[in-house]
């Protein structure tokens, strides 16, 4: 049945061909028809024998144009429905852009509809290409447009824009996120890539002990943001497949959702700077709900361990922020007075520098 199929247009195909080529050599005239509506004889002479020739090409070549139809077909099938749908819709797009340019092209000329054809097949296999290349942004787009859609009574209520807060591994191990969006701190959708339930799940699978309670911590943190909290979360089955590093796609993401990226790795938030991506730093946020202390200030601090200067002294306030004590170290163990004499604050961390009182008074 496709055999005959494919005969019958190759004899269509040819006859017109033939026409056209008469129509070429002879002028308009060829393609006119007598008051009977019948083609004038050296039309149809034409026309037989380019029918004869496109029947005789179709003939021969059916059997392999079967046979790559077929591969074709399965192929096809085999194809994830994303890289369908995004292959058809750059095909779509590069054949309508070649209708678009078919009135210009047209007037140029040539041999008959040879050049809008080839016009055709190249901007349709461009659409092609493009679609599949840019299938996962087309992807995160369109899973961007529909969560935006569906939270959109959300969206009219707040009078507010629903921005995308993509979270990274360390930040989702830390813990801490979760207690960020109890207290409603944070607003949006909480984008979890898949990529990064990946490597959780392969540090949650690790042969080392410390890096598996990590893994299964993160795991039971995004549990609890799912099932216990009033946090709207999407799940991004996107990757892309270009970039090999996490880091690199959780850049890539957040430009193609406009959105910002959760993290506490302070190498991601300074990649992130570099290449125009909003940060949310946890640490940050952490280090400026802290008490303010100010160099000048008296405060109470128990010497725990050695610094790593000589004679220094370490301790800790409640909220960890380390304290290092200029000749602490006979202090260690002991609980005393002492006087802040500066602060230095970091994306890592606040860290605050300060002498015993003692040895103040003594001076």
């Amino acid at each position: 049945m496709m055999r005959r199929i494919i005969q019958m247009a190759g004899l269509l195909f040819g006859g017109l061909a033939g026409l056209e080529v008469e129509g070429r050599t002879n002028g308009i005239e060829g393609w006119t028809q007598s008051s009977l509506g019948i083609w004038e004889g050296t039309s149809l002479y034409y026309f037989a024998i380019g029918a004869l020739f496109g029947l005789l090409v179709a003939s021969m070549a059916a059997g392999r144009i079967i046979k790559n139809m077929q591969r074709g077909i399965e192929q096809t099938a085999a194809m994830p429905m994303k890289d369908l749908l995004a292959g058809g819709g750059g095909l779509l797009a590069g054949l309508f852009l070649s209708a678009l340019l078919y009135p210009a092209v047209a007037k140029i000329g040539g041999p008959g509809l040879l050049i809008p054809a080839i016009m055709s097949l190249f901007c349709g296999y461009l659409g092609l290409r493009i679609g599949l290349n840019k299938k996962d942004e087309l992807a995160a787009a369109l899973s961007a447009i529909l969560e935006q859609r569906k939270a959109q009574p959300v969206v009219e209520e707040t009078s507010g824009f629903e921005e995308h807060k993509i979270l990274d591994t360390s930040v989702i191990i830390d813990g801490r996120i979760a207690d960020i969006c109890k207290t409603g701190f944070i607003e949006g959708t909480l984008v979890i890539p898949e990529f990064v339930l990946e490597e959780l799940q392969h540090i949650a699978d690790s042969s080392d002990l410390l890096k598996r309670n990590r893994g299964r911590r993160g795991l039971d943190i995004l549990n609890k943001i799912q099932k216990e909290l009033d946090v709207r979360v999407l799940i991004y089955e996107g990757d892309f497949e270009e970039i090999s590093e996490v880091d690199s796609k959780l850049v890539k993401l957040a430009k193609v959702l406009k959105g910002k990226v959760v993290t506490n790795d302070f190498n991601l938030n300074k990649v992130c700077e570099l290449q125009g991506v909003s940060v949310l730093n946890i640490n940050d946020l952490a280090n400026a709900v802290k008490p303010v202390v100010l160099p000048g200030e008296e405060i109470i601090v128990q010497v725990i361990k050695d610094g790593k200067e000589h004679g220094q002294g370490v301790a800790y306030l409640d909220d960890g922020t380390m304290i290092v004590v200029e000749g602490g170290r006979d202090y260690i163990g002991t609980t005393m007075e002492v006087l802040v004499t500066s602060v230095l604050q970091t994306s890592a961390g606040r860290m605050i520098f300060a002498k015993p009182k003692l040895l103040e008074k003594a001076l």
